[in-house]
């Protein structure tokens, strides 16, 4: 996990904790694609699994590629789901 420290005068302007402020951080630049999954969950402080939860709750889709696609199926494969 990463560690970003803000001014006060940011988190007094905008109402927010450091936390708050790096998890909107994370996403506007996961939405970018500027960061993975898993660098922007890093930035929050969160796990991969929370970040993933936190996308969800603003309907923001996973940025995924056919080789995440490959991955996924051989995984359901694997689990007898598909």
């Amino acid at each position: 996990m990463t560690t970003v420290t803000f001014p006060n005068d940011l988190l007094f302007s905008t109402n927010m904790t450091q936390q708050e402020i790096a998890a909107e951080l994370a996403v506007a630049l996961y939405q970018r694609e500027k960061l993975s999954l898993g660098q922007a969950a890093g930035l929050a402080g969160m796990r991969k699994m929370q970040f993933q939860h936190l996308l969800a709750s603003r309907d923001i889709p996973l940025n995924l590629d056919v080789s995440d696609l490959e991955r996924d199926i051989t995984n359901l494969r694997a689990l007898g789901r598909l």
